[in-house]
C-alpha cells in the first residue's frame, strides 16, 4: 500500500515514525506553511523523500501539483493533525481513500481545539480515525477510543492525553485498514458542533461585569489553560491580563 502522508505537530511526528519503522511505503508528504509548522524539521527527516515528493499545503490549489501527487500513485491518503479542508479533487485521487486521526470523539468538536471544548462544554473527549469526505470531520467512522476528562485536567493536560490516545489507536486500528477489513460507523451528525480557531475568542475574554457559574468559568479557565500559549484573559486599567489555573489533586474521605 502506498500512502500519502499528511502531517503537523508531535502526533503527526509519531505516527509517521511508527509507519516508517514497521515498513510501509510513504510516497509523498504534505506539510503545512512554515508559519503553522510544528516538528516539520522531525516529520522531514523521518520521511526521508526527496524535495520533489514534498508538498506544502499551498500548493494543493494548483494544478500541476495534483498532477506530481496523482503520479506518485498513492493509494491512501493519510491526515494526522493536518489542518486543511481537502478538495474533491484531491480525495478523488486515493482508491483506497482517504483517512484522517482527529483527536476529538466524533461526532463530537469536530474541527480546531477539541481539547478545549470537551472541556468547557462537558462533552465527552477522545480521539477518531475516519474516512474524510468533503465536510469537517463528518466522514464514517473507522475506529475511536474514549479518554477521561478528570476534574484536575487542563487544556494542556487533556491534549496530552489525547496525543498517547491517538497513537494507541492508530497501531491497532490501521492493520485492518489496511487488509480491509473496516466496518464503517456513519456519524449522528444532529450530535456535537464544527469549531473553529477563532470560536475561542468568544469565550477567552472574562467579563468583569457578568455573572458565571462556578463551574462555567473554572471550565473555560482550565481549557484554556496551554502555556506558553495566551488564554483566558480580562481586561483592567487599560491592560489585558492573561490567567492560568494551576490545578492540584487531593483525595478526600
Amino acid at each position: 500500500m502506498k500512502i500519502l502522508f499528511m502531517g503537523n505537530n508531535w502526533l503527526g511526528w509519531q505516527i509517521l515514525k511508527w509507519l516508517k519503522g514497521t515498513k510501509r511505503d510513504i510516497v509523498g508528504l504534505i506539510i503545512h506553511p512554515r508559519r503553522k509548522q510544528k516538528y516539520t524539521d522531525e516529520i522531514l527527516r523521518v520521511a526521508a523523500l526527496p524535495s520533489e515528493r514534498v508538498f506544502t499545503a499551498m500548493e494543493l490549489k494548483q494544478p500541476n501539483a495534483l498532477g506530481k501527487i496523482k503520479a506518485l500513485k498513492p493509494d491512501v491518503g493519510l491526515s494526522v493533525m493536518y489542518d486543511y479542508i481537502l478538495p474533491k479533487e484531491f480525495l478523488n485521487i486515493f482508491p483506497m481513500k482517504c483517512f484522517n486521526l482527529h483527536p476529538g470523539y466524533l461526532p463530537y468538536n469536530k474541527g480546531a481545539f477539541a481539547n478545549v471544548w470537551a472541556i468547557v462544554d462537558e462533552t465527552p473527549a477522545g480521539v477518531t480515525l475516519h474516512v474524510i469526505d468533503e465536510g469537517i470531520d463528518t466522514g464514517p467512522i473507522v475506529a475511536q477510543q474514549e479518554v477521561t476528562v478528570d476534574p484536575w485536567d487542563t487544556g494542556e493536560t487533556l491534549y496530552h492525553k489525547l496525543e498517547l490516545a491517538g497513537v494507541a489507536l492508530f497501531k491497532k486500528a490501521w492493520p485492518e485498514v489496511e487488509q480491509g477489513r473496516l466496518v464503517l460507523k456513519a456519524q449522528d451528525l444532529s450530535l456535537g458542533r464544527i469549531h473553529k480557531r477563532a470560536d475561542t475568542e468568544r469565550i477567552d475574554q472574562i467579563d468583569l461585569n457578568k455573572e458565571y457559574k462556578a463551574k462555567d468559568l473554572i471550565n473555560i479557565l482550565r481549557a484554556r489553560t496551554f502555556p506558553p500559549y495566551k488564554g483566558a484573559y480580562f481586561i483592567k486599567n487599560g491592560a489585558r491580563i492573561y490567567m492560568e489555573l494551576k490545578l492540584l489533586r487531593e483525595d478526600v474521605e
